[in-house]
């Protein structure tokens, strides 16, 4: 019942289209129905039975719904009887004519419902997919650790591909199709209340049937969206990593592997689909059923003359009515069939939704100074999953100094990186600018002072100016070419096709490990950060790139706070503070000089390194 009503709290956030499309939708099931009844009056003078009573121009008798509706059925027979009367033909014309324009409003209106319902399905659609990718931008870097990136994909495509099913089916369950069966069923009362109560006898049957196939189409649904969100994984992996897969001839085993993750998908929705179209063919045999057996009771009624005022022109008319009964019916079943899918996919989306943010703005933020003397790290731990990650860890860096991390890979050094623009909150301790805590500072704020340049060069598949002006407003292009420069890239971006207008492809592969690296540093320089993090920033070029990267990195880091992850140790030993860490502990610290001569962890470290 929840996911129904976020559906339909989606749909009328739009209020002004969603009631549009129900007044047209309920204007088509007026004229729908009118274009049938108008014949039955015509059938009542052209096939007279026995004894025609002669009408006469009828008056008001009453008050009420009733005595109204009889007044305008008996003007109409009137009307009727004395056209036939003066020309049958003329009659005949006048009700076709009567039929077609009742058939063309009809389908203008229904037009006219699709026209409004195209429009508002598809703004629900890209308000979902709004909130959902405002909400992976506000989630902490522990969900996207946890979860599968694919996954967060399909959600945002399949599952609100669903949602858009269901903002039809809610419109028109619960605004059209139960209006259309009162209508008629109130047309049939009208004209015979036993006939009608005989004929509804197995349709409570067939809606046991239908909610039976709908709670299991649920249940495959939410096996389909899932599996779904494992081919969107399996897809960003492999092609995300398609050197190495082509590097290790291990084309033949991804295809093999996709081809069962791709069967497998295959086959639920092929059983979600079977479900989902096994409700309107059996509804319809239901209905079939039904309306035999109207034929037959309704029949064997009139020629034993037990129907009473209930003439064969209006059984014909009643079968007419009847069988446009079935189609709203069928419809309530292919909508509630719709209606349970969308609902699979509402929870998946409202899961991602109402995830904890657990990273969040303090309720009354400080501000943090550019000109702050020191960071300080004060007996901070940090466990991930419950898995201790840091233990104890305390240092300070002053302001315009550099402090250098060193230690075997998983001894913590990406994660006390990490900690410092709260990518990830501490377990246990503090960090302060001064006297104040991170977590007491808008997010917003704390990560404008800091700039990042990691390993691996983050780049879009935009230009060279847009990469390096990247989240930042109003920033012009001699700042973006100042900036390469200081980065030592002004010159290979000279020499590019389009210089700094180039495109530079999906993640930058348009251009070499060292020229992204730079790029990366020159965006770094251009956003002026009062502090920087060097996570690994050359250890994954060549002797060349690094030396014209290290040369752009000592720009960068000229009278800067900066906070340097070492995997070259010969980069690091001008740094004002090392730190080395063992198993998420501080083992060692000092300058390099002081450290060598200790001959500790340290001194090993450079031995292998041959420093």
């Amino acid at each position: 019942m929840k996911q129904f009503l976020s559906i339909v709290h989606a749909t009328f956030r739009y209020r002004w289209r969603a009631l549009a499309t129900i007044l047209f939708n309920l204007l088509f099931v007026v004229f729908n129905l009118l274009s049938l009844v108008l014949f039955v009056p015509f059938l009542q003078v052209i096939f007279p039975t026995g004894e025609q009573e002669r009408l006469t121009e009828p008056l008001l008798k009453g008050e009420g719904v009733d005595a109204y509706l009889e007044y305008l059925k008996n003007q109409y027979n009137f009307f009727m009887q004395t056209m036939v009367d003066n020309d049958p033909k003329e009659a005949l014309l006048f009700v076709c004519v009567s039929v077609v324009i009742s058939f063309f409003l009809k389908n203008v209106f229904r037009y006219m419902a699709i026209y409004q319902l195209s429009e508002l399905r598809l703004a629900v659609v890209r308000d979902y997919r709004d909130e959902l990718f405002k909400k992976s931008m506000r989630l902490p870097m522990s969900f996207f650790t946890e979860e599968k990136k694919g996954d967060l994909m399909a959600r945002m495509n399949s599952d609100v591909m669903e949602i858009d099913l269901g903002v039809v089916a809610v419109l028109e369950l619960l605004f059209r199709d139960p209006i259309s069966v009162i209508i008629t069923l109130s047309v049939l009362i009208y004209w015979s209340l036993p006939l009608t109560l005989f004929s509804l006898i197995l349709l409570p049957l067939s809606a046991f049937v239908i909610s039976r196939i709908g709670k299991s189409l649920k249940r495959t649904a939410t096996k389909g969206q899932e599996q779904m969100g494992v081919l969107y994984s399996f897809l960003d992996e492999y092609l995300g990593g398609i050197r190495i897969v082509k590097a290790f001839n291990a084309s033949s085993d991804a295809i093999k592997k996709f081809g069962k993750i791709n069967l497998h998908q295959q086959q639920l929705h092929t059983r979600t689909l079977r479900k989902r179209d096994l409700s309107s063919p059996l509804n319809e045999f239901l209905g079939a059923i039904v309306m035999v057996i109207i034929v037959w009771y309704g029949g064997s009624m009139i020629l034993d003359n037990a129907s009473g005022d209930f003439q064969g022109q209006e059984f014909i008319g009643f079968i007419i009515v009847f069988s446009q009964l079935l189609v709203p019916i069928q419809n309530i079943a292919k909508n509630s069939a719709n209606l349970s899918k969308a609902r699979v996919s509402q929870d998946r989306i409202e899961e991602i939704l109402h995830a904890d943010e657990v990273i969040t703005d303090p309720a009354q933020p400080l501000k943090i100074s550019t000109v702050f003397e020191r960071i300080v790290f004060d007996k901070v731990s940090f466990a991930y999953r419950n898995e201790p990650v840091l233990n104890n860890i305390s240092f300070e860096i002053e302001r315009g100094k550099t402090v250098a991390l060193v230690g075997e890979s998983g001894s913590g050094k990406s994660t006390i990186a990490d900690l410092l623009p709260r990518f990830y909150d501490v377990t246990q301790g503090t960090i302060r600018f001064d006297n104040i805590p991170v977590k007491e500072v808008r997010l917003h704020d704390l990560r404008e002072h800091v700039g990042i340049v990691s390993q691996e060069s983050i780049l879009f598949n935009d230009t060279v100016l847009s990469n390096i002006s990247f989240g930042m407003e109003g920033v012009s292009e001699d700042e973006v070419i100042q900036a390469a420069k200081v980065a030592n890239a002004h010159s290979f971006i000279s020499q590019l096709e389009n210089g700094y207008y180039t495109i530079i492809g999906e993640r930058g592969n348009k251009l070499s490990g060292g020229q992204k690296q730079r790029l990366s540093i020159a965006r770094a320089v251009l956003k002026n950060p009062a502090i920087m993090i060097l996570d690994e920033a050359t250890s994954a070029l060549d002797t060349e790139s690094e030396k014209l990267v290290q040369d752009a990195l000592e720009n960068l880091m000229k009278n800067r706070t900066s906070l340097v992850i070492a995997h070259r140790l010969s980069t690091i030993k001008n740094a004002d503070l090392i730190l080395v860490l063992s198993k998420g502990e501080i083992v060692e610290r000092g300058t390099h000089d002081e450290l060598f001569e200790r001959k500790g962890t340290y001194y090993k470290l450079c031995t292998m390194q041959g420093v």
